[in-house]
């Protein structure tokens, strides 16, 4: 009976724990067979009074009525203290937008299914004949190397830009805009971005978080009619000004004010509000017509009839009105799109002018939250995406095209291992990009992932613009008209910055959200909580014990199998991925409640365990996404070194993100418990090794196919600009010359040449029939056309006196 006893209640364990659940109406029988085990023994005391105990314990928490009554109260008491406190900005933000994809990598075992199942929305053919025809000929029509020297877009890219609606890709037809998909929205800024920062920014924000989503979403029909379709035709232009100097990340500190009152508006007294601000950094503020304003709006008189500090508000204020300062310009890293300060002082308009009327006065915080993650999900990591596609089509042409000590500089093992960075971070970005669109175009405002995409893309973004950078070395750092990435180099502390500080993002928004509004429980219990809700908090609370003890067991068996118990979708080729996903997974989840528990509310203020946490999250995702870009394209062969390099690159992330949580706990008896749990056989992983490295380099080099297709999204110029479009033609020239100086080089080694100098060695091998003339000139055409595109710029004096940036 003892032995039967034990087998069960382990299986039971087991087996609920490893799928996922523990039902707690099994624990009182569990407890009775565990009861009359201990009581059938030799009955000591110590083994009845522990029957006894299991008995209890099984009455106790195994039937949910007498839980309720005798044990739930204490315990939400004591959650209660540990708690973190969360303020009103604080819980509408975490209430705004939805959970993804997000709350299956918090639950411990993700649903793949549902995953390889979901299928983003194609660009319809309008979207497509956009794409290839007014973004294409905008990108004709800027140069970025122009577009610096002279300070702004040329009148002619300005007029383009208005008249073919690019301001109005969000803005619905039935307004005049176009009426864009999200993936439509992104595919058009990864274009303009790949050829011109300044008119992809100039496009992406009046698109993004702004007035015309807020309209879209908040506005009165009124307003809508008003507004949108000179929106959407460049008639107005639009900013919107919430940064100031006092309010940057903690935006809801702003100290712009307006006070309800009643004055004068184009001759008649109306209700209204007084505006006073000073905002900085705002995009399109120096030639914006029309200002979405975040102000704290007042009523100190009780006109509205209720309280004094209605709470932030949202307004559309024409830029022409009496007291308002604006036009100067920031220099944001020397890329002139036009952004700069603004002010107001004593500026009165209507109470109609808030965004939904007066009956939105004080929701401003909120339509803010509910608007930010579509945008955040599209603008910078469009942007981000487009300067990985640049770089990668740029250092696999010029490391093959550059030759040193007779060899092209992408043979030499130094070279490869950035260009394995380059080509296996792009693999990735692109699938979290393309992922994260079709979820905004599938309903979902992914609060959570929009904030990792963002942070994320726009950090690997530096990673492979700096890579490139060496690769290039002295052709990168001598700005001119030839240098392709400068432009991009100079703007990556712009997509690191702007729309939350990456630092922030990562150490307080990604987890610091995440931890609540993706977990299984957590924002259960916390509004049960607030609410004194008993029976709502004993199902949280129960089922969130439940679902620690079924992390743990898993984490336990998943670690010491390297996830190959896990239920894993995929073919032999993607398996193990997905496998060990899972397994880091309910790591996760588990080291996720246990820092919550040990921490409580002070893990707010323990931002590198968070960070680290964020980290963890969000190479899930990206491990995530590059296997579904891999299913989704058909698992092409040419694919496999990009998804291996992309995977195990997550995952050894996810393990030093893990890892670094575990050695930096506070409570290090819990650290000490956690590691031989989720790190049963110690840190396996590794990172890419230098075989695969080596694969992915070597595809960007010689497989042209492979090369477009990574760079598919970008715009390419003609083959007779300089810069890309010379680099490009060298390429096709430099691959045609090397078949034929291998046979100079075979003819060498087998002693039919001799080494000589390039002109004569090329007669002797014509001579000697190694070569045929036609493939002679071949050589020569690749070595006139290689010498072109190694050179930097060089000015006169006076040139170089007038040069901007």
């Amino acid at each position: 009976m003892s032995l039967f006893a034990v087998v069960v209640l382990a299986g039971l364990a087991l087996a609920l724990s490893f799928h996922g659940r523990v039902y707690w109406a099994w624990v009182a029988p569990a407890g009775f067979l565990l009861a009359w085990w201990l009581y059938t023994g030799s009955r000591s005391t110590w083994q009845l009074g522990a029957a006894g105990l299991v008995v209890a314990g099984a009455v106790v928490f195994g039937f949910p009525a007498v839980r309720r009554r005798l044990a739930t109260p204490m315990i939400m008491r004591q959650i209660a203290r540990i708690l973190p406190r969360i303020g009103e900005t604080e819980r509408i933000a975490l209430a705004a937008g939805t959970v993804w994809f997000d709350g299956d990598l918090f639950s411990g075992d993700p649903d793949w299914d549902k995953l390889l199942a979901f299928t983003p929305r194609p660009l319809s053919p309008e979207e497509r004949a956009f794409l290839d025809g007014p973004v294409e000929e905008l990108c004709g029509m800027v140069n970025e190397w122009d577009v610096v020297q002279g300070g702004d877009l040329p009148p002619g890219a300005w007029e383009f830009i208005k008249s073919r609606g690019f301001f109005g890709m969000i803005i619905p037809r039935e307004y005049g805009g176009l009426e864009f998909s999200a993936a439509a929205h992104s595919a058009v800024v990864t274009k303009l971005a790949s050829r011109s920062v300044t008119a992809a920014v100039t496009v992406m924000v009046p698109n993004s978080l702004g007035p015309a989503e807020l309209l879209l979403h908040y506005g009165t029909e009124e307003q809508k009619k008003q507004y949108l379709p000179k929106l959407a035709s460049g008639e107005e232009i639009p900013c919107f000004a919430l940064t100031g100097p006092e309010a940057g990340s903690d935006a809801a500190a702003t100290q712009s004010v307006g006070i309800v009152q009643r004055g004068m508006y184009e001759g008649e007294e109306v209700l209204g509000m007084r505006l006073t601000w000073r905002k900085r950094y705002i995009t399109l503020g120096p030639v914006a017509t029309v200002i979405g304003l975040a102000f704290r709006l007042r009523d100190p008189d009780g006109l509205l009839g209720g309280e004094e500090d209605l709470g932030i508000t949202c307004a559309l204020i024409p830029a022409n009105l009496p007291g308002i300062e604006i036009g100067q310009r920031h220099d944001p890293m020397g890329v002139p799109f036009h952004n700069g300060p603004n002010c107001g002082t004593d500026v009165f308009v209507p109470l109609e002018f808030i965004i939904g009327g007066r009956e939105r006065a004080g929701q401003g915080w909120l339509m803010l939250m509910e608007s930010l993650s579509a945008g955040r999900s599209i603008s910078l990591p469009s942007l981000a995406v487009a300067s990985a596609e640049l770089a990668t089509r740029v250092v696999g042409a010029y490391a093959t095209v550059r030759e040193q000590f007779d060899t092209p500089i992408g043979r030499f093992e130094g070279i490869e291992e950035p260009l394995a960075r380059i080509g296996g971070l792009n693999y990735v970005m692109n699938a979290a990009r393309v992922l994260t669109a079709g979820a905004v175009d599938a309903g979902e405002k992914p609060a959570v992932l929009s904030a990792i995409v963002k942070a994320y893309l726009t950090e690997s973004m530096r990673t492979v613009v700096n890579n490139a950078m060496d690769i290039r070395a002295g052709a990168a750092i001598c700005r001119g008209p030839r240098n392709i990435l400068a432009n991009a180099y100079q703007a990556v502390p712009i997509g690191i910055t702007v729309e939350g500080a990456n630092i922030l993002t990562r150490s307080m928004i990604i987890y610091g959200q995440g931890a609540i509004r993706s977990h299984p429980y957590a924002q259960d219990e916390i509004e049960a909580v607030a609410a004194g809700d008993l029976a709502r908090f004993d199902r949280a609370f129960f089922g969130h014990m439940g679902h620690i003890v079924s992390n743990t067991v898993r984490a336990f068996l998943l670690g010491l199998t390297g996830g190959l118990v896990a239920r894993s979708p995929g073919s032999h080729r993607t398996r193990r991925y997905f496998g060990q996903l899972t397994r880091m997974s309910a790591a996760f989840a588990l080291i996720s409640d246990v820092a919550m528990a040990t921490l409580g509310g002070a893990l707010k203020r323990r931002e590198k365990i968070s960070g680290r946490l964020a980290d963890a999250l969000a190479w899930m995702y990206f491990g995530s996404a590059a296997l579904k870009r891999f299913h989704d394209e058909g698992e092409p062969e040419c694919d496999q070194a990009f998804v291996d390099w992309g995977c195990t690159h997550a995952l050894f992330e996810i393990q030093t993100a893990l890892a670094g949580v575990l050695d930096n706990l506070p409570n290090r008896a819990a650290a000490w418990a956690l590691r031989p749990i989720v790190f049963p056989l110690g840190r396996r992983l590794r990172p890419p090794n230098d075989r695969l490295g080596s694969a992915v380099a070597r595809a960007l080099l010689e497989d042209r196919d492979m090369c477009r297709s990574l760079t598919r999204d970008m715009y390419v110029p003609p083959r007779d600009e300089p810069g890309l479009g010379r680099l490009d033609a060298a390429l096709d020239q430099a691959l045609a010359a090397l078949a034929v100086e291998r046979k100079i080089r075979d003819a060498i080694r087998a002693g039919k040449l001799d080494k000589a100098p390039g002109d004569i060695l090329l007669d002797q091998a014509v001579e000697a029939g190694v070569i045929d003339p036609a493939e002679r000139q071949t050589v020569i055409d690749a070595d006139v056309i290689r010498d072109e595109v190694i050179q930097v710029d060089a000015f006169e004096p006076e040139v170089f006196e007038e040069l901007r940036g």
